[in-house]
């Protein structure tokens, strides 16, 4: 019979792309004290020792990365700038909040044998390519604000092993939006828009799911393109089957254009609009003007009561460090993401005589999934079989001014439930 040969680059093709294929299993790598299947991260005596981020930090989403940024900065100064001896080096990539932007993010990193593990990434629609690429190169990573539940979900398959995330599952946050809806504001017929985005479309589908069960109507399911302007065609098939809400979890761009232009279309005057945690910063506010103003989000609740009084110190932190008020809702994640991931190099890390100091890759991740009870300023975190590490804890929250400089979660937009 004759041999098929099977040319590399389709190999390769097929291995980024998660299909089926077969490769032989590599022997586990021994790097001083430490014997590993995944890799060792050999970090020498006195260098650096490299965590990286990969998050939107330019662009109309910008704030929600740099917000994350910089809950892992405060972490890092937490610790005293070093872990284990060693200076703890913060590198990163902008992810952009796209698929694209994601594999680029994620190539770039998992090409740096130096990076011990990751933060990140703050979009779902750039963790669901970038994750298997980054744990084909042994590089577990913890994400602050992806929140779509296909990440998590059972089915998601042996590429997204090296994954976990402290923000909630959406199927928590698509209930908590659902029963606001029906049970508050004893709303009886809703509209969902998705751009198309894992966290858009698995959002908007809990809250559909959620609303229909508790006796609601959807009387549309409308999807946009993130780079669309013109709402009006979309909202004008939205207005004919008459709506009292339209939930649009997306993101600052395209929320911004929805808000704007939701109250020129006949029919929707008196609509409530509400979006999520995507669209829950003063960003939103300077994209969305006046219109924001009454329209209601779900998203993390960081109330006193929610999170307690380490939080009130990490406040305070944030403002000597940045002279400003968080920008978005997932700072608080990002500082548990690292501090996660901090307990668990320390928990794995051996050393030598020389004073190098040796962190398997898989070993690091196992650490990482074995997580529990562990103390963050957003709960006690526990991580499942499939990566959720969350304390979910979600607000509804309104809008009473669009005034940039009284941005303050909690006061305004106020929080209203529960």
């Amino acid at each position: 019979m004759k041999r098929m040969r099977i040319p590399i680059a389709l190999v390769v093709a097929l291995m980024v792309a998660g299909g089926p294929y077969f490769v032989p299993a590599a022997p586990a790598a021994t790097v001083g004290p430490v014997t590993d299947p995944v890799g060792v991260v050999k970090i020498a005596k006195g260098a650096s020792l490299t965590i990286a981020y990969w998050m939107v930090v330019a662009g109309p989403d910008a704030s929600l990365g740099i917000d994350t940024r910089r809950g892992a900065e405060i972490a890092i100064a937490d610790k005293g700038g070093k872990l284990l001896g060693h200076p703890i080096k913060l590198i990163g990539e902008d992810s952009g909040c796209n698929a694209e932007g994601g594999v680029t993010a994620a190539t770039k990193l998992a090409a740096n044998k130096a990076i011990v593990a990751a933060i990140g990434s703050n979009c779902s629609s750039e963790a669901v390519p970038g994750a298997p690429i980054l744990w084909k190169a042994g590089i577990v990573t913890v994400s602050p604000s992806n929140t779509a539940p296909k990440l998590t979900a059972p089915d998601r398959g042996p590429t997204y092993d090296g994954y976990l995330r402290t923000a909630h599952n959406d199927k928590v946050q698509g209930r908590v939006a659902a029963e606001f809806a029906y049970k508050v504001l004893k709303l009886k017929k809703a509209a969902t828009v998705h751009d198309g985005s894992p966290y858009a479309e698995g959002l908007q589908g809990v809250f559909t799911e959620t609303f229909k069960k508790l006796g609601g109507t959807i009387t549309a399911q409308e999807a946009i393109s993130p780079t669309d302007t013109d709402m009006r065609p979309m909202l004008t098939k939205i207005a004919v089957g008459k709506p009292d809400m339209i939930y649009y979890p997306i993101f600052i761009s395209a929320g911004g254009h929805i808000t704007r232009q939701a109250k020129e279309v006949s029919g929707l005057a008196n609509v409530k609009l509400m979006g999520a945690d995507g669209m829950f910063s003063p960003d939103f506010m300077k994209a969305a003007g006046d219109a924001a103003v009454g329209m209601y989000h779900s998203s993390p609740d960081l109330s006193p009561e929610a999170l307690g009084p380490a939080y009130k110190v990490f406040q305070e932190k944030h403002q000597k460090k940045y002279g400003e008020k968080p920008l978005a809702p997932f700072h608080a994640h990002a500082y548990d993401a690292a501090m996660m991931i901090f307990a668990a190099i320390e928990k794995v890390a051996k050393k030598d005589a020389a004073g190098n100091t040796y962190i398997g890759r898989k070993a690091l991740r196992d650490a990482l999934y074995a997580t529990k009870n562990f103390k963050g300023l957003t709960g006690t975190l526990t991580c499942d079989k499939y990566g959720d590490c969350a304390d979910p804890k979600i607000a509804v929250y309104q809008t009473l001014s669009a005034d940039t400089a009284k941005w303050d979660p909690g006061k305004n937009p106020k929080k209203i439930y529960p």
